[in-house]
């Protein structure tokens, strides 16, 4: 088997099973771990697949801007924000990121609910600019038109004033090893300086962003308490994911 047509089914395979061991893709394409171990260095410096600890995994498979986003899963984001719902209680405070997750969870926020809703997103903004009860507090900082966010030192700065009593994280990427990333380096300091600075953090993700990852670090696993998806994780996973003190749901 020559190198292109191996690579591109190490790439298949991860790409199908999100990801798999060396030990796996070195049966799977008969040859050694210490090949395998090169290919995947070479696809990862692509940016096709992830080079994690002892093996490789896959790139989230949502796309980056907001507008290419916001119409996807629709169905599955309902579901999430209505488990979200039932963390949100009168009188706390509640950071939402630019998420469109989060943007489904802040859309169904009803109207006798009454919080203080602090974020950097303008379409969280505008979804709740006519609620009757909740305290819209906007942070500012500079544009980030591919995500309609504002991110920057100013944005990071009042981040740090506030201690909120929840956060719901819209998440690019989350994987046990590779922990949660995503490929926007603003927003990664955004998510990373919303979870130090709630009491609570709830990730939002569907379930085909589990188990990938992208370039920028926002944080260990357990930097999160708890993870509101679509649809039931394996039992292997879930299993996993709670001895890192992270419950799925």
């Amino acid at each position: 088997m020559i190198k292109a047509e191996r690579q591109q089914r190490l790439t298949e395979h991860i790409k199908n099973k999100q990801s798999a061991q060396l030990k796996e893709l070195s049966e799977l394409l008969n040859v050694s771990e210490d090949t395998v171990r090169r290919d995947i260095k070479e696809l990862s410096d692509l940016g096709i697949v992830k080079a994690v600890r002892g093996g490789a995994i896959a790139h989230s498979p949502v796309p980056h801007h907001y507008r290419d986003r916001e119409h996807l899963q629709l169905e599955q984001k309902r579901l999430i924000a209505e488990k979200a719902l039932n963390f949100i209680e009168d009188g706390q405070v509640v950071f939402f990121d630019g998420g469109t997750s989060s943007l489904a969870v802040a859309a169904a926020l009803p109207p006798e609910r009454n919080i203080v809703v602090v974020t950097n997103s303008f379409p969280i903004v505008n979804a709740l600019e006519d609620h009757p009860l909740a305290e819209v507090i906007f942070l500012g900082g500079r544009l980030n038109k591919g995500a309609f966010t504002t991110v920057g030192a100013d944005t990071v700065d009042a981040i740090r004033t506030i201690k909120s009593d929840l956060a719901f994280l819209g998440i690019c990427s989350i994987d046990l090893v590779a922990g949660i990333t995503t490929r926007d380096y603003d927003d990664c300091i955004i998510k990373r300086n919303i979870v130090v600075n709630a009491k609570y953090v709830i990730a939002l993700s569907t379930v085909n962003k589990i188990a990938t990852a992208e370039p920028f670090f926002v944080g260990p696993v357990h930097s999160i308490d708890l993870i509101l998806t679509d649809a039931e994780l394996d039992a292997t996973l879930q299993a996993a994911f709670k001895d890192e003190g992270v419950s799925i749901q």
